[in-house]
């Protein structure tokens, strides 16, 4: 493959999109070389006013709307309608996260556009699919991070907390990304579009399997853990003796065995019956704790982790965010705001080796190119501002 050509060069994704979900798929799917045009209101995606945090931009906007196009539309007027149906017969993608129904009312229907397009791939992102009874309920992230359980199994022993993120809706956003390409693939073979739907409740509820299986299976879903796994010991902080967390995870009985005489230096841990494999330590991890923390607790944090890594145990430290901005393994990528601000974020964690490197792209202006899109899709006959 030369290092120019990417995987969705020519491909024209037309989006109705708002927030962070649609938009975050489409981000992703222009670095794979895909044209986004970002259909907007005259108010602008609500996005643009979360914060101020890119150099006086939206983070949130910043982050996942590089190298859009961006016209501004009122699809419910005659003119505009006929437009954005120009649009999306020329599109091979069509992406939209409104409230359910609001497309098909406005006469754009994952159903009818197929059926007018063949060839179209649809999705539709919502907060919980199309069930009437939960049709009109908003579904931003943080309420579906509670109401599918999430926020319920997150958080200290004590106390429930939020996901740090916005789990649901980056979710969503990269399972509909993954879905797209799989439609592409199959219209490679049958000459045919599809319709997907995804929704930010669903994806949530994929990623709830273990706990709900512990739930209707098993005796009990997990509780509340803190710095703790619920069915795996040990696997959770442990404070060492300059009050540093540190986080160690056992994954077999190697491991166990391992820690036990190269990191504690004490054997007959390993060799207590009540710690005889995960389950019993799970069960017993009130006792296993003790005896853990009256040896990590004589250790220096460097003198624990030196012996966790001679033992290839894995462990992790508790960083901040300050921690992550200086991490070592923090890939950079150079991005611009709608003002042409030079900012530095996370590059694409998809890595083609030999490509060169990207160019940098910048976020829209509310509007920037909606005269260069109408010029380049206008109807005959039709006259725009």
């Amino acid at each position: 493959m030369k290092p120019s050509i990417k995987p969705l060069d020519g491909c024209l994704i037309v989006s109705i999109e708002q927030a962070l979900a649609a938009p975050l798929c489409t981000a992703k799917l222009i670095e794979a070389g895909a044209r986004v045009i970002k259909v907007e209101r005259a108010s602008g995606d609500f996005s643009r006013g979360y914060d101020t945090a890119a150099k006086g931009e939206s983070s949130y906007f910043t982050w996942t709307n590089q190298g859009k196009q961006s016209i501004i539309l009122d699809f419910k007027a005659p003119a505009d309608k006929q437009f954005l149906e120009n649009m999306i017969s020329k599109a091979d993608i069509f992406i939209q996260n409104l409230a359910p129904g609001a497309m098909a009312r406005a006469g754009f229907s994952s159903k009818s556009l197929r059926n007018k397009y063949p060839k179209l791939i649809t999705c539709d992102i919502s907060g919980y699919g199309e069930h009437d009874t939960l049709a009109e309920m908003k579904a931003y992230d943080f309420l579906v991070q509670a109401e599918c359980g999430l926020v319920g199994i997150s958080g200290g022993v004590n106390e429930i907390g939020r996901i740090g993120v916005s789990i649901c809706d980056i979710g969503a956003g990269m399972t509909a990304h993954a879905a797209i390409l799989e439609a592409i693939l199959l219209r490679e073979k049958t000459s045919l579009g599809s319709s997907l739907k995804i929704s930010l409740f669903d994806v949530a509820a994929d990623w709830m399997a273990v706990p709900l299986i512990h739930n209707d299976y098993g005796k009990a879903a997990p509780v509340r853990q803190g710095l703790k796994h619920p069915t795996i010991a040990p696997y959770g902080a442990y404070k060492t003796l300059d009050n540093i967390d540190v986080i160690i995870s056992i994954q077999n009985e190697r491991e166990w065995h391992r820690f036990c005489k190269n990191v504690l230096k004490d054997d007959t841990i390993a060799k207590n019956i009540l710690f005889k494999n995960n389950n019993a330590r799970v069960k017993n991890y009130q006792l296993l704790d003790e005896h853990l923390n009256r040896i990590i607790h004589t250790l220096s944090s460097d003198e624990f982790q030196k012996r966790l890594t001679q033992s290839s145990i894995a462990f992790g430290r508790i960083n901040s965010v300050e921690d992550l901005s200086h991490h070592i393994a923090l890939r950079r990528k150079q991005v611009a705001n709608s003002n042409g601000d030079l900012l530095e974020i996370p590059a694409s964690p998809i890595r083609w080796v030999g490509r060169n490197p990207e160019a940098t792209m910048a976020a829209p202006k509310l509007g920037e190119h909606s005269k260069q899109l109408r010029k380049e899709f206008e109807i005959l006959g039709a006259i725009y501002d």
